[in-house]
């Protein structure tokens, strides 16, 4: 098995891709070639097309969540690559999202995105391959973690905006041989949330890593108990990425074993 980050917001030194605040992660397990997520542009296809890779193998998407630094790419993914894929997705995903008056959300509609792909809107943890699942919605648990929301959704019922929880935030685990490796997207619903719902999940004690986004920004409290928290849980290294700031990733430096995050990582493991 193997992932490979095709966009964040940093790139290495001396590694000549493109960067943007956004999130495109491969992984290929088998015969099951996955996005998690497409980024903003057609950044990911431009990188993936410098590092050798085909994108006409992708069989999968998963969407996090329904902002448009993880969806935006849908249609320059669509325009380029003809294979018919499955689409995983929140239900809330789909719905429309502002913030600071401007339109955050998914830029294709539901009925768009059929036209394309098999669409799957679900909220159970669905088995992606042999070693990827799809967490579904994740419960919110850790009381640090509890106020995670961004912007204002539509509603289900399309008639009024509301407070966007984040509900539709997911991520994937990579069961492994040593325990169980997750990737976020920006972990709206809270790293530790994130991680104990993976635990339970797989059955696994063992957490080999956690790479994606944190979404913390500050030094506090509540980053002091995330620290805590995973270490608690087993996590062995984190890999923080895209919506994780400087400052938290300097803390987690000197608290953990902490690997930096570009375009262009890869992470590969042995059956």
């Amino acid at each position: 098995m193997k992932l490979t980050v095709l966009v964040d917001n940093h790139t290495y030194i001396d590694r000549y891709y493109l960067g943007e605040p956004a999130v495109s992660y491969l992984i290929e397990d088998g015969a099951r070639v996955i996005l998690l997520d497409v980024g903003y542009s057609d950044v990911f296809i431009e990188n993936a097309a410098r590092m050798g890779i085909d994108l006409n193998r992708v069989t999968d998407i998963v969407l996090s969540h329904g902002h448009n630094d993880h969806t935006g790419g849908l249609s320059a993914f669509f325009a380029r690559f003809s294979q018919r894929v499955r689409l995983f997705a929140h239900p809330n995903a789909l719905l429309s999202k502002r913030a600071e008056g401007l339109d955050i959300g998914c830029p294709l509609s539901l009925e768009e995105l059929r036209e394309h792909a098999d669409v799957r809107l679900v909220t159970k943890p669905f088995a992606l391959s042999e070693h990827v699942t799809i967490l579904g919605e994740i419960p919110r648990v850790y009381t640090f973690e509890a106020d995670r929301a961004v912007g204002e959704t539509q509603s289900a019922c399309g008639c009024c905006w509301e407070t966007d929880e984040l509900a539709d935030d997911t991520s994937l685990t990579l069961t492994l041989p040593e325990g169980v490796f997750v990737v976020t997207g920006c972990a709206h619903a809270g790293v530790c949330n994130t991680v104990a719902y993976a635990k339970q999940i797989t059955g696994e004690v063992r957490v080999t890593g956690v790479l994606g986004g944190f979404h913390l920004f500050e030094e506090g409290d509540a980053l002091t108990q995330t620290i805590r928290t995973l270490s608690q849980l087993d996590v062995e290294r984190v890999y923080p990425a895209h919506c994780t700031s400087l400052a938290v990733k300097s803390r987690l430096f000197t608290a953990m074993e902490t690997y930096e995050v570009g375009v262009g990582m890869t992470l590969e493991w042995q059956e």
